[in-house]
């Protein structure tokens, strides 16, 4: 290990973002823990051009945390609708209560409690702490694990504990002495591994821009860049089939809450089928209502709905593709001459432009515009 890298490192660092880094970010500079807080929620696993969009829609709607631990968990999740890995909305309500219970509304300085609370892992308590409090607590994302790998020629998974306990040890060796230094250099971090140091395209590799860390770069030095870090290899993504019922009444239509756990979870979709593994086949299979969503309708619901069904009509099929899955929805269409009252709460009739109002899924949002049902602005809440 370079001991000269390891004591140069944060300068050298902090003198590139001057010159390259990014800016004018709207969560750029801002020591309220609250605004850091969801801004590097949101910033998890969506591009930073949808979050340039949506996060100050987000904190419009929501300014403080007080706000949005008193808002209904299905306002929040109507915000955060699109935006997907829904977890991260449950976590970011559930979070905001826990501060205003046990930390008086005030989120904790120390790196350590704010780990405790819901949704926060180690990364992202150690970019609160930097940003907020000036604490001299290291991040470790996936943009900076790439880094410390080719910076330090680190060999073997990233998800290996061994491996994963040496990135930190070089995070925390690697941070800057002064605490004041801590929210440039944090900044300076995260925007050298997505704009400099990236996966499949860093710079120093065809590019005239030169890597500040050319000359320290092992993974560099020894034509490894994009061998490092070393990729898992990807299984195949398991497909499902699934029946969905577009029920509708006057200009109403029934939803189902989806439960907290699931895929969506939380957000109010069309009733569904259960999902079944997805098999080739060369014709349609003909089944009867009653078997399509005898799991999804209170059976003396069902019977009710006998005649409704008999109109009952095949609309197109959906793909939609998860991280780790791809779904096959296939919508089924009928017109109920009455609103049936449901005694299941997670069952509901909602009115077309009442919509906005309730989290719902992407693929189902522009189901329903592609339908001629909603426009996108009846969306929005």
């Amino acid at each position: 290990m370079s001991k000269t890298l390891i004591n140069t490192f944060a300068s050298k660092l902090v003198a590139w973002h001057a010159i390259s880094g990014r800016s004018g970010l709207p969560w750029q500079g801002n020591r309220d823990p609250y605004a850091v807080w969801v801004s590097e929620i949101m910033l998890q696993q969506t591009q930073v051009a949808t979050v340039l969009e949506r996060y100050p829609r987000f904190m419009e709607r929501f300014p403080t945390v007080k706000k949005l631990a008193c808002a209904d968990i299905d306002e929040v999740l109507a915000e955060w609708a699109g935006l997907g890995y829904y977890s991260r909305a449950r976590n970011l309500h559930a979070c905001a209560k826990q501060v205003m219970t046990e930390f008086g509304g005030q989120f904790p300085s120390d790196p350590i409690l704010l780990e405790q609370l819901k949704g926060i892992g180690r990364s992202t308590a150690g970019a609160i702490a930097a940003f907020a409090f000036h604490e001299r607590a290291p991040i470790l994302d996936a943009n900076v694990k790439r880094i410390l790998a080719r910076l330090f020629a680190i060999e073997g998974a990233m998800q290996d504990k061994k491996i994963n306990d040496r990135l930190w040890d070089l995070a925390i060796d690697l941070l800057p002495t002064k605490p004041t230094d801590m929210p440039v250099y944090t900044q300076a971090l995260m925007d050298f591994g997505a704009t400099w140091c990236m996966s499949r395209k860093p710079v120093c590799l065809g590019s005239e821009k030169k890597c500040p860390f050319t000359k320290d770069c092992q993974a560099n030095l020894s034509n490894q860049v994009l061998l490092l870090p070393q990729k898992t290899k990807k299984t195949k993504s398991p497909e499902f089939d699934c029946n969905m019922l577009l029920m509708r009444s006057g200009n109403s239509i029934l939803l189902q809450k989806r439960p907290s756990k699931a895929i969506w979870g939380g957000l109010w979709s069309l009733p569904e089928g259960p999902w079944t593994p997805r098999i080739a086949r060369e014709k349609v299979i003909e089944i009867s209502p009653q078997e399509l969503f005898a799991a999804t309708l209170p059976e003396e619901k069902l019977a009710a709905l006998t005649k409704a069904f008999k109109s009952l009509k095949r609309a197109e099929e959906i793909k939609h593709v998860f991280t780790h899955r791809r779904l096959w929805m296939q919508i089924w269409q009928v017109s109920a001459p009455k609103e049936l009252v449901f005694l299941n709460p997670d069952l509901k009739w909602v009115p077309l432009a009442q919509l906005g109002r309730h989290g719902l899924p992407q693929p189902i949002k522009l189901l329903l515009q592609g339908l001629n049902l909603v426009r996108g602005d009846d969306l929005k809440n």
